[in-house]
């Protein structure tokens, strides 16, 4: 049935490029109403199979469930003058939540976003179009340290050469009424090198969560999203006075070269607790990837693009992930994991991208070792 369903996902954009050939870039989604504006319509839409083997567990059931479903259904109405101001309204059909729902405006100070939008720690979270990255799901670390979306006010500015400068204050409420506590956030990029297919990108990044509840909750899921199940989780820490992302531990790194994409991240997180005890949790990951038909990733503002096709019949690219989590700290045994991920990308074009994941996941926690193989496939149409 799994395999049916990517089939037909592979027919339908098979059958969908011939009648976009020729100017598959230029969909007609938004309209020019003068002077500069426009108006127009963003969609992300994915479809995905999470299918999981060597999951058994010691009374003979199996620790996950198979799955297949939409992955997302986002859509965001926009109004823009480019290098002027900015509005944005979008919701997840989905998840039926908000996603971003801003304001923005170009100055000479900076880029100014008043709204909900993605806090700045977690490079892949915070920071890379959910669209463009390179795995179906962030890695662990990302997973156990992104703080999600928040409403507040940001600033972004890039009048230094080689230099990217982002702040930001976050309010206690988000437009879902998921948050519990005010946030603080930076965020420092350096490129000492930034041109067509050689881009090296250095940066730091910091937040600090102050929680109203008391409360804090560290884990992540195995690197596929359609399963419930954290084989990692601090379950829930009370006496929780803020949640720190240092700079020291935000630490982010990629290099562009052609065809080559080597990136990594240093991810850690401390919960502040007077009376319990403080809680830190660690991790990390490290990927390559090669375009095996010789394109080169974008890169613009701090933010690493998807690969565009430089032939008819689209790009592939193959890429290998290495990620660990340690939430293991005194009294709190969160657990450990490390997966491996080997991807492969075909871009049919601009707005066509299937995916195939293969994510061998060691974790340990408690007396519970659990080492699961997963299968994951995706189809996915943004534009």
């Amino acid at each position: 049935m799994r395999l049916r369903i990517l089939a037909a996902a592979v027919l339908a954009c098979g059958l969908a490029q011939p009648a976009l050939a020729g100017d598959s870039d230029q969909w007609p989604t938004s309209v020019e109403l003068g002077n500069g504006v426009n108006v127009g319509l963003k969609g992300l839409l994915q479809y995905d199979v999470n299918q999981f083997t060597d999951d058994r567990l010691p009374d003979g059931t199996d620790r996950f469930d198979d799955a297949h479903t939409w992955r997302r259904q986002e859509f965001n109405l926009y109004v823009e003058k480019k290098g002027v101001f900015t509005a944005n309204a979008g919701y997840d059909f989905q998840a039926n939540s908000w996603v971003d729902n801003y304001i923005g405006v170009e100055t000479k100070a900076g880029r100014f976003r008043l709204g909900q939008f993605k806090t700045p720690v977690g490079w892949e979270d915070g920071n890379i179009a959910t669209g463009n990255v390179t795995f179906m799901e962030r890695s662990l670390p990302e997973q156990a340290v992104y703080e999600g979306r928040r409403v507040g006010l940001d600033w972004v500015y890039q009048g230094i050469p080689h230099w990217l400068l982002q702040a930001g204050f976050f309010t206690r409420h988000d437009l879902n009424d998921d948050a519990a506590g005010e946030s603080f956030a930076g965020r420092v990029v350096y490129n000492p090198v930034a041109e067509k297919g050689e881009v090296i990108h250095l940066g730091l990044s910091a937040s600090r969560e102050l929680r109203d509840d008391r409360t804090g909750r560290i884990r992540a899921r195995p690197e596929v999203n359609l399963t419930p199940v954290r084989l990692v989780d601090t379950g829930t820490l009370d006496g929780v006075d803020r949640l720190d992302r240092l700079d020291r531990e935000g630490l982010e790194a990629a290099w562009i070269h052609g065809p080559v994409l080597l990136q990594g991240e240093y991810l850690a997180m401390q919960a502040v607790r007077p009376e319990a005890g403080d809680f830190h949790s660690r991790g990390y990951y490290v990927f390559g990837t090669w375009a095996l038909t010789g394109e080169s990733r974008d890169y613009k503002s701090g933010a690493i693009g998807g690969l565009k096709p430089g032939h008819d019949w689209g790009a592939l690219e193959l890429a290998l992930r290495y990620a660990t989590l340690d939430l293991d700290d005194g009294a709190v045994m969160g657990g450990r994991e490390h997966d491996w991920t080997l991807g492969l990308n075909w871009y049919i074009d601009s707005h066509f991208k299937l995916q195939a994941n293969v994510i061998r996941a060691f974790s340990d926690r408690g007396n519970l070792p659990l080492d699961p193989t997963i299968y994951a496939l995706r189809a996915q149409l943004s534009f």
